[in-house]
């Protein structure tokens, strides 16, 4: 099978040909349609993950396939099923690092890895969605759908009427207004350095569009940052509430501060607060049926989510938009549905 390899920290991918292994318990064979690629990625090419001591390895998170063999031990899971790959564990079973081989040598990689055209998946990092779910909701409900509604649902305490503000509006940003709005904020701020995001945050329902926090008009009760920039995190601090919360979601490079200006105000109002967050405390096998169900019954239509689409032999180009700022979710087209 092609994939997409990660042999050498800071260069680019290698699409190389890389052989599958027999099944153990657990497993499960995907081939997989599309995949999602995110910040996350270029953490893991810079080696930020911790990572740099198993190359080369396999990358991605987040993907939708078909199953097309099944291990021993599985039980949630059967040959056919249209799957969301994502990194939360779920139902079934915790297998072991599944072992791929390249030039003959074996190599092990993540318990679910997308930007291949097959992975071998541990059976609780999939979820069976209806056959005729769209592949690419599919793949955002992996990670970046997820991670937002997961945030607004499960972790913000957003109440009717509060304002928000979303720092950073790439593919989980834009989710994030989404999310703000149908939870019932009154206002919400999408905030970016770059200017061409303008049309695109208000097109999803944003309320303004600004530069940076120090635009801010007026305190918000939420933050929530996907930059990971110590910087940004901490000129944000001033812009909340006495009840404000600020919830992390782009993650600082390794050994990286963040500093809290005048942090008796943390001690206003009610209590301020700040927490990070991992991914949005989604539960896969509750909250992906749950979230389909809900998409439907709006007739809400992710298109205007992606702004990119690259097939995986053009991973490296995806990557370098991905840098730039200026795309919203970036797909990689992998295999057709038949």
């Amino acid at each position: 099978m092609k994939a997409a390899v990660l042999e050498e920290l800071n260069k680019p991918l290698v699409l190389r040909d890389v052989e599958l292994t027999p099944l153990t318990v657990g497993q499960v064979l995907v081939r997989i349609l599309v995949s999602g690629i995110c910040g996350s990625q270029l953490h893991e090419i810079k080696g930020f993950k911790g990572n740099g001591k198993f190359l080369p390895h396999l990358m991605g998170h987040e993907g939708c396939g078909i199953v097309e063999e099944i291990g021993p031990g599985v039980t949630t899971i059967k040959l056919g099923d249209k799957v969301v790959m994502h990194w939360r564990p779920g139902s079934g079973i915790e297998a072991n690092f599944p072992t791929y081989k390249l030039d003959g040598k074996p190599f092990s990689s993540g318990k679910v890895t997308t930007l291949s055209e097959q992975a071998i998946v541990s059976e609780n990092r999939l979820t069976v969605v209806p056959p005729d779910t769209n592949p690419e909701l599919a793949a955002l409900l992996g990670c970046s759908l997820t991670t937002a509604l997961g945030i607004i649902d499960n972790q913000s305490q957003l109440k009717f009427g509060e304002t928000v503000a979303i720092i950073g509006c790439g593919g989980v940003g834009l989710n994030l207004i989404s999310g703000s709005i149908l939870k019932g904020a009154a206002t919400v701020y999408a905030i970016d350095s770059i200017a061409e995001k303008e049309v695109l945050v208000l097109s999803q329902g944003a309320s303004h569009f600004l530069r940076s926090t120090s635009e801010l008009p007026e305190k918000v009760d939420l933050i929530i940052d996907t930059t990971g920039s110590p910087k940004v995190i901490s000129e944000a601090f001033t812009s909340l509430s006495n009840q404000g919360r600020m919830i992390l979601v782009g993650q600082p490079t390794p050994g990286a501060e963040i500093v809290i200006p005048n942090a008796v105000q943390l001690f206003n109002g009610t209590g301020q607060s700040i927490r990070a967050t991992q991914g949005g405390d989604t539960r896969p096998q509750e909250d992906i049926p749950k979230y389909l169900r809900f998409f439907a019954a709006r007739k809400i239509d992710i298109g205007h989510l992606i702004t990119h689409r690259y097939k995986l032999e053009s991973i490296n180009t995806a990557f370098e938009t991905l840098k730039t700022g200026k795309s919203g979710r970036i797909m990689i087209e992998i295999s057709g549905e038949n």
